[in-house]
C-alpha cells in the first residue's frame, strides 16, 4: 500500500527536479551570457581609449610598460602586448591580484595562442577570466590582450543554484505536504474502493471499505459501501432460498432425479439415494446411462426428450428379500424460447399402494382357496356319513378323523388371520418387560423338539443367557414360526440348529436348516399373505402361508429387521435382529 501510494509522488517530485534543474541551467546561461556581454562591452570601450590613448601620444619604445602598467592600474585590468608576429613583448597582471592558479591559466592562454592571429577573434571566457583583443592601427598587426577576471560570474552561478535549490526543496517539500493531502483525501480512498471491487468480484461481500464523508471520494466511498451491504443482504437471501430449496428437496418423499440437455445428471436427492442407493459423486456429473442400471429409466428419458412432453411410466425395482414398485414422472425443462433444457424425473414409491391393491385383490381369493379345500372336505365326508348307513365303523371313525383334522386346520387358519390382522392395527402395541432369551426357548423346545423327533430331523439349540427387553409372547411366536417352518420343509435326517446370541446392541436369532431351500427369484415374495414356495408340501403338512408374515410384522414392532440367504438343495438361514432396548 506505502509502495502504491509513494508513486505518485515520487513521479511528481521527478518532474519537479528535471524543471527546476533545467531552470537553473538556462538561468545559469542566461546569466553568463548577460554578464559576458556586460564585461565584454566594457573591454571594448577601455580598448577603445586604451588603444586612442596610445595612439594619440608619441611614446618612446622602452616606455610603453610603464605607460600599459599605469593604464593596467587605473583600469584595474590585465594587459598583454603582442607584435605582429604573435610574440608576447610583454604584459601586465598584477592589477588584477589574481591566484597562482589563475596567473598559470593566463600563462597557458598566452601560450597557447602564441603562433596565432587573435587580432581578429572576439572576446572569450575562460573559466573566471575574459581574454578580449584589442587591435592596434598604427602598428600594423599588433595587439593588445585585455585580460579581466569575471568574479561575480561565479558568484552569481553560485548564487543561483543555492536558489535553485531552495526552491526545488521547497518544492518538493509542498509537492509531499500538498500530496500526502490528495493521497489520503482521494488515492487512499480510491486504492481501498479498488481492493474491495475486487473482493466483492470475487464473492466476498463482507468486506468493507472507510467511509469518507467530505468530497466525492465520501461519495464513491458510501456508494461502494452500500452497494456491498445489498449484495450481501442478496447473498443472504439467495443463501436461505437455496438452502430452503435443498431442504425441501432433500425431505421429498419421492425421488428426484434432474438430467442437463446433454444427458449429464446435474442433481439427485436424497430419496433417489435411498431408492437406488450410492452417493452423490456416483451420479452428479455422469451421463445418466452410464449412472443408472435401469433401461425402463432410460426409456422414460428419451421419450421426455424426444416427445418434449410429459411422460409417465411405471416399473419395478428388485431388490433382496421385496421388490419396490415405482411411478416415474418425466417432465423437459423448456427454456423462455421453449427449447429444452433438460428434464425432471420423480421417482414415486408405489409399493404400498400396489401391495394394497394386490392384497385386495388377492385376499378374497387366498382365503376362499385356503377355506374351499377343508370345507369341502369336511362337507363331503359329513354328507357320506349321513346318507350311507351301511358304512362300516372302522371307515366312520376314519371319516371323522379327517373331520376333525380339516376343522382343526380350518381353525388354525382363522386364528393366523385373526392374529396378523391384529398385529397390523395401528393401534397395536407390544407388552415389553425385561427376560432371559434362554428362559423363554426353554419353555417351547420340549413342543418344537417333539414335532422335529416325529419326522427324525435333528434339532439343537445354542442359545446364550442374554438379557432382552421386549414382548416375550411376540418373540415366542418369532421362534416357533420359523422352527416349524423350517419342519415343514425339511426331510428326513434333516438338521435345524436355533442360535441365539449378543452382537453389539443386537440380539441375533438364527434358524439355520438344509432342507430344500427357496429359488433366489422366490425370496422377495416369502413374507407375503398366503405364499407358498411349496403349495403341495405346505398344505398336507397343515400350513397356512402366514407364519413368516406373522413374523415380519413382529420384527417390525421390534424396531428389528430380518434376513433370509437360501439355497436350492443345501438349506435357508432366517436372521433375525432385535435391538436390547427398544426405543418408543
Amino acid at each position: 500500500m506505502k509502495g502504491i501510494n509513494s508513486r505518485p509522488l515520487l513521479g511528481y517530485s521527478l518532474v519537479i527536479i528535471i524543471i527546476m534543474f533545467s531552470l537553473g541551467v538556462i538561468l545559469v546561461q542566461s546569466t553568463r551570457n548577460y554578464v559576458v556581454h556586460t564585461v565584454e562591452e566594457r573591454l571594448i570601450n577601455e580598448g577603445t581609449y586604451i588603444s586612442s590613448y596610445i595612439e594619440t601620444r608619441s611614446f618612446e619604445k622602452e616606455s610603453v610598460p610603464d605607460e600599459l602598467k599605469k593604464i593596467s592600474e587605473q583600469l584595474g585590468i590585465g594587459i598583454a602586448y603582442i607584435n605582429q608576429y604573435g610574440e608576447l613583448n610583454y604584459y601586465t597582471i598584477h592589477a588584477l591580484d589574481l591566484e597562482t592558479e589563475k596567473r598559470e591559466q593566463v600563462q597557458l592562454y598566452l601560450h597557447k595562442y602564441k603562433e596565432k592571429n587573435i587580432s581578429n577573434s572576439k572576446g572569450e571566457l575562460v573559466d573566471t577570466l575574459f581574454f578580449y583583443p584589442v587591435p592596434l592601427n598604427d602598428v600594423e598587426n599588433h595587439t593588445l590582450l585585455l585580460i579581466l577576471e569575471v568574479g561575480l560570474l561565479e558568484d552569481v552561478t553560485r548564487n543561483i543554484w543555492i536558489i535553485t535549490a531552495i526552491t526545488l526543496s521547497l518544492g518538493i517539500v509542498a509537492i509531499v505536504y500538498i500530496g500526502y493531502g490528495i493521497v489520503g483525501k482521494y488515492i487512499k480512498p480510491m486504492q481501498s474502493v479498488t481492493e474491495v471491487a475486487d473482493e466483492l468480484s470475487k464473492g466476498n461481500y463482507s468486506v468493507r471499505t472507510y467511509e469518507d464523508y467530505y468530497g466525492e471520494s465520501g461519495v464513491l466511498t458510501g456508494a461502494v459501501n452500500k452497494l456491498a451491504r445489498n449484495l450481501q443482504q442478496m447473498s443472504i437471501q439467495q443463501e436461505i432460498q437455496q438452502e430452503r430449496l435443498k431442504t425441501v428437496i432433500d425431505n421429498m418423499g419421492s425421488g428426484l432425479l434432474l438430467i442437463d440437455e446433454k444427458g449429464y445428471i446435474q442433481l439427485v436427492n436424497r430419496a433417489f439415494l435411498e431408492v437406488f442407493s450410492g452417493e452423490i459423486k456416483d451420479y452428479v456429473g455422469y451421463l445418466y446411462y452410464e449412472a443408472i442400471s435401469y433401461p425402463d429409466i432410460h426409456q422414460t428419458v428419451q421419450e421426455v426428450f424426444m416427445l418434449d412432453r410429459k411422460v409417465i411410466k411405471s416399473m419395478i425395482l428388485p431388490l433382496t428379500i421385496q421388490r419396490k414398485f415405482l411411478e416415474i414422472t418425466g417432465v423437459p425443462i423448456m427454456n423462455n424460447k421453449m427449447v429444452p433444457k433438460g428434464a425432471v424425473l420423480v421417482f414415486h414409491d408405489i409399493t404400498e399402494l400396489k401391495m394394497l391393491e394386490k392384497t385386495r385383490k388377492d385376499f378374497v381369493a387366498n382365503v376362499s382357496h385356503e377355506l374351499k379345500t377343508p370345507i369341502t372336505s369336511i362337507r363331503g365326508f359329513a354328507e357320506t356319513l349321513l346318507e350311507g348307513n351301511s358304512i362300516d365303523p372302522s371307515t366312520s371313525q376314519q371319516f371323522l378323523s379327517i373331520i376333525l383334522k380339516e376343522s382343526e386346520r380350518l381353525q388354525s387358519l382363522i386364528q393366523d388371520l385373526l392374529e396378523l390382522s391384529k398385529i397390523e392395527k395401528d393401534g397395536f402395541k407390544l407388552e415389553k418387560y425385561e427376560f432371559f432369551l434362554s428362559d423363554l426357548v426353554e419353555e417351547v423346545w420340549p413342543i418344537l423338539l417333539s414335532q422335529a423327533e416325529q419326522k427324525g430331523i435333528n434339532l439343537t439349540k445354542k442359545v446364550d443367557h442374554i438379557l432382552v427387553d421386549g414382548d416375550p409372547n411376540r418373540i415366542k411366536q418369532i421362534i416357533v414360526n420359523l422352527i416349524v417352518n423350517a419342519v415343514n420343509y425339511t426331510g428326513q435326517n434333516g438338521q435345524i440348529e436355533l442360535i441365539g446370541r449378543e452382537e453389539d446392541e443386537w440380539i441375533s436369532l438364527v434358524v439355520k436348516d438344509n432342507g430344500i431351500g427357496i429359488p433366489e427369484q422366490e425370496l422377495p415374495r416369502i413374507f407375503e399373505r398366503f405364499y407358498r414356495v411349496d403349495k403341495a408340501r405346505s398344505r398336507n403338512s397343515g400350513g397356512t402361508g402366514l407364519g413368516l408374515a406373522i413374523v415380519k410384522h413382529i420384527v417390525e414392532a421390534h424396531k428389528g429387521k430380518i434376513n433370509v440367504q437360501s439355497e436350492v438343495g443345501t438349506g435357508t438361514t432366517f436372521s433375525i435382529y432385535l435391538p436390547r432396548n427398544i426405543k418408543e
